[in-house]
């Protein structure tokens, strides 16, 4: 089956030279003619995301055609405001994203459906943004974040300006297998109505800009030490050079680029993976501070929806923190000032992933917040915003997720390392006009809520099957009762895909969470271990949340706990 698929696109004329040529090169390689047409790229709650190349199960311009026409067609069946309300798309600066952004609203245009094209690269939160302030139906950013460079994907906004609800992608699915293959004459694309697309207007980004500095929390620190602060920053090629920078120089906040990572670069040539929560990836911003003698370095993911941080220790040396860490600085930063601007809300809310450290809610319990769980993904944190803040029933704070993703404002829905470079440079300013280190808080919070370590461990999957031999893993772990990890009692497991609870003595409770595929064990004394596969790239995440007196006992404990755990999933 596989096979003759492969043939009729190598035999297309629809496929250029290139194309062809690209798929002439690999005729004697049946596996990897099998991963490319054994089927077609899934469409998820987060959109497509795959390797480029030519294929069924790869991103390219063919397959990025077919999922926007199955997008068009549901967009029709909303009605004619709908599609004058139209979509916005923007795109990153990984390989194939102008093309695929170009393609997207060509198909969006063909279906008679109003467009609006970014001019330039703007990051997953401008995207969100500007589906708000247009009132668009639904956005699009083609973007495969902080995945290797091989990666790139496509992913869907409903007018919420939060990722497309679950519902609504189980629509959009149906009307795309409908089309048939990628080469289906069902496939809208006239090039003639290119001058049909509209430019985002300028006024969207300054109305962005004006919207996030409002959440700002302690403007006279700024005002009064924000010129002192020594800070690098380093977009990683992507995105976020611009917005950062620009909200960093509207707040007073001077920051030195590195400059080999400014500039646009497909093959993120600097760094092995441009992901800012590995340290390594902030290599040279670290180098660049130590040499500037600066006090902390920002790292953005292409998308700019991510940000990774490192600040100097009480030995001087640049440490980098977890996404836990900084959520948790970020928590406390705000809820504290907040309090003391007399601005906290008894209705006030925050929201985490699950699998984020258990930390946030002794921090939240202590400022008297509610603290809302959800499973990962921030459109599940968006969708807690419309449910709750958009209502007036409560007032959103704050929400974040382990793999350093943060949003205060509601100004968007999804991940803003925008605003999350804004605020942590804010707190550094407050902080330090405080006589305090960042560093020095951090220890304060461990001193106060106990020490906590979070971390979590991948298992790379490959091939055609990976989705489901991870999956399958998670389902044995269902069947499985586990009662004491390295002699820390299980309290209670939690089974998220039936969203149930089941403690020890067999006692059964709903979870009110939103279904998904993970398998969670609450230890005694507050730990947990998580296990769930990764909805955007083949692996399985293990997460630990260790309870420790301090760091030592918490490596040596990890250590034992992870071995242990390890051989329950084998």
């Amino acid at each position: 089956m596989f096979k003759d698929i492969y043939k009729k696109w190598q035999t297309s004329e629809k496929l250029n030279e290139k194309e062809i040529k690209e798929l002439t090169q690999i005729e004697a390689d049946e596996k990897e003619i099998e991963y490319r047409f054994g089927k077609d790229l899934e469409f998820g709650t987060a959109g497509m995301r795959g390797l480029i190349g030519m294929g069924t199960n790869m991103m390219n311009v063919y397959t990025v055609r077919r999922a926007t026409q199955g997008l068009s067609e549901y967009i029709k069946t909303l009605g004619e405001k709908a599609k004058a309300r139209g979509v916005v798309i923007s795109y990153d600066t990984r390989r194939m994203s102008v093309e695929f952004a170009y393609d997207a609203a060509v198909v969006l245009a063909s279906n008679g459906i109003k467009t609006y094209l970014f001019g330039d690269v703007h990051p997953v939160p401008m995207l969100s943004y500007a589906v708000r302030e247009l009132k668009t139906i639904a956005g699009i950013m083609i973007t495969a974040s902080h995945n290797p460079k091989e990666y790139n994907g496509y992913k869907v906004y409903g007018e919420d300006g939060a990722q497309m609800s679950p519902e609504a992608t189980a629509k959009v699915v149906e009307y795309i297998d409908q089309i048939g293959d990628c080469l289906s004459d069902k496939i809208l694309y006239d090039q003639k109505v290119e001058k049909k697309i509209n430019v985002v207007p300028k006024r969207v980004d300054k109305k962005y800009y004006k919207s996030i500095k409002k959440l700002s929390l302690s403007p006279k620190e700024v005002k009064k030490v924000g010129k002192q602060i020594k800070l690098v920053y380093t977009p990683v090629h992507g995105s976020g050079y611009i917005p950062v920078t620009t909200i960093l120089k509207k707040m007073g906040i001077y920051a030195t680029l590195v400059p080999e990572q400014t500039q646009k670069d497909t093959e993120f040539s600097t760094v092995e993976v441009p992901n800012p929560e590995i340290k390594e990836t902030l290599t040279l911003g670290i180098k660049m501070a130590d040499f500037k003698n600066a006090d902390v370095v920002f790292g953005t993911d292409p998308d700019c929806d991510r940000l990774g941080v490192a600040i100097r220790d009480n030995n001087g040396e640049f440490v980098t923190l977890s996404g836990n860490q900084t959520g948790i600085l970020l928590l406390d930063y705000i809820l504290r000032r907040l309090k003391e601007t007399g601005k906290l809300t008894q209705k006030g809310f925050v929201v985490k992933s699950f699998v984020t450290t258990g930390m946030a809610k002794l921090i939240a319990d202590d400022y008297g917040v509610e603290l809302i769980e959800t499973p990962v993904g921030f459109k599940f944190i968006g969708e807690k915003i419309k449910q709750l803040d958009d209502t007036g029933k409560r007032k959103y704070l704050f929400g974040f997720e382990e793999s350093c993703g943060y949003l205060r404002g509601t100004h968007c829905r999804d991940k803003d390392a925008v605003v999350a470079s804004m605020l942590f440079a804010e707190m550094v300013c407050y902080y330090t006009f405080n006589n305090i280190g960042v560093y020095q808080r951090l220890q304060e919070l461990y001193q106060k809520y106990g020490f906590v370590f979070d971390t979590n461990v991948s298992v790379a999957y490959s091939g055609l099957n990976a989705m489901k031999e991870m999956s399958a893993v998670v389902d044995k772990m269902k069947t499985v009762t586990v009662n004491e990890v390295c002699g820390i009692k299980v309290l209670a497991t939690r089974d998220y895909s039936t969203a149930t609870r089941r403690t020890a003595d067999g006692t059964t409770s709903e979870i009110d969470c939103a279904k998904c595929n993970a398998v969670y064990y609450e230890l005694e004394g507050g730990s947990f271990i998580c296990i769930r596969p990764s909805g955007t790239e083949p692996k399985l995440k293990v997460y630990y949340s260790l309870k420790c007196e301090n760091q030592d006992q918490a490596n040596s404990l990890f250590e034992s706990v992870k071995k242990e755990f390890e051989k329950l999933i084998k």
